[in-house]
């Protein structure tokens, strides 16, 4: 546990007592959803050939002088509140070389880590000024498990292409490749958040704080005005709610962006918090970074394959409830799919019975509305 004294070269700990876990690896917090996303983005055709030509032609060093210049570094000096959290998150997940940090003015709340060669971090005035010590406590966190996991190589790699897309046109992939490359870095960039929402909990340790800070992000600086349990009871409806139309309109919504749906994130963050793995975790029981080179690139897999399959299973949405049925072969594909696109959210409703099949104790069974799908909120 951090006691208030040098370690490592990190200095100012803070005197809060909070667990610290040496050599932890970045496999103990790495979300099942991240691990499988970047695999099914590295086996994206072109995907190697445009990550190489990038690796080499992006200005990073531009980059960092940018910052360097237009942003305030977080040292003793500047934003020194700041400096005691990072040197206090790369001590609790043991990564021995601090990222340097700044802070760039821009009214909208966010932070990133980005970096080909070596991770920098940056948070946004914005962001500052809306969370408290603790809430930021974990923003920190979350940054620095970014760090850890490696992950600010591909989201470097992803701001570029997005934003400078202009640059990479030449690439000869084709606009539809690149997209294809695009959509599949976006899909594990958010996947990506939800590893390091659980990094950010580890190095805070308060699960409220992390709670409070997310739907700050979602709601302003309002608390007085919100509810936890009302944010996450938002995350259930959101999933369960609507029929197969909601469910193809969840996916499209979400496609452009960056990060999930705060509600969501909220939702994750809390069952992973209630887990057994999160308890071990906190009792000291976690893989080490050395036995890395031991882990098995198919258990990985087998592991994220399991996780989906859960997923979907125990998933309330409604076109996961359809996947699930089929797979169980619960039905017909064409009924199914009609039912699902007019009412299908209502599990507990009678099927409609069409002119063949009457049903003789029904009188009814011959009105003209009888074969006719049941409609949105019957």
């Amino acid at each position: 546990m951090s006691d208030g004294h040098e370690h490592n070269g990190h200095e100012h700990v803070p005197s809060r007592q909070r667990r610290r876990f040496p050599g932890i690896s970045s496999r103990t917090y790495e979300h099942p959803a991240d691990r499988s996303a970047l695999v099914a983005l590295r086996k994206l055709s072109g995907f190697d050939t445009v990550f190489k030509a990038l690796s080499g032609l992006l200005p990073e060093r531009s980059l960092r002088l940018l910052f360097l210049s237009d942003s305030v570094r977080v040292s003793d000096q500047q934003f020194s509140h700041l400096n005691v959290m990072l040197q206090d998150a790369c001590y609790i997940l043991d990564l021995e070389k601090v990222p340097p940090m700044y802070v760039s003015q821009d009214p909208q709340p966010n932070a990133m880590c980005i970096g080909l060669d070596e991770p920098i971090i940056v948070v946004t005035t914005g962001l500052v000024e809306l969370l408290d010590e603790e809430e930021m406590r974990a923003v920190v966190g979350h940054e620095v498990g970014h760090a850890l996991s490696g992950h600010s190589v591909y989201r470097t790699i992803l701001l570029f292409l997005t934003s400078l897309a202009v640059r990479v046109a030449w690439i000869p992939l084709g606009n539809l490749a690149i997209m294809a490359i695009v959509t599949g870095l976006r899909e594990w960039f958010r996947k990506s958040e939800l590893s390091a929402d659980r990094a950010g909990l580890l190095v805070g340790q308060d699960l409220q704080a992390s709670m409070r800070g997310l739907m700050k992000i979602a709601g302003g600086n309002h608390l007085h005005e919100m509810n936890v349990d009302a944010f996450l009871a938002q995350a259930e409806e959101y999933e369960a709610g609507g029929d197969l139309r909601d469910s193809v309109l969840k996916i499209l919504n979400v496609l452009p962006r960056s990060h999930p749906f705060t509600t969501v994130r909220a939702a994750e963050l809390k069952k992973w918090a209630e887990s057994r793995d999160y308890q071990r975790i906190m009792d000291g029981h976690y893989p080490r970074r050395d036995e890395d080179k031991d882990t098995s690139v198919r258990d990985s897999w087998r592991e994220s394959a399991n996780h989906y399959t859960t997923h979907v299973k125990s998933s309330k949405d409604p076109l996961m409830k359809l996947v699930t049925d089929l797979a169980g072969g619960a039905g017909d594909l064409g009924d199914r799919v009609r039912r699902g696109f007019g009412g299908f959210a209502n599990p507990g409703q009678k099927p409609p019975r069409g002119p063949e099949t009457p049903d003789p104790s029904d009188s009814s069974s011959n009105s003209p509305d009888d074969d006719q799908p049941p409609r949105d909120g019957s």
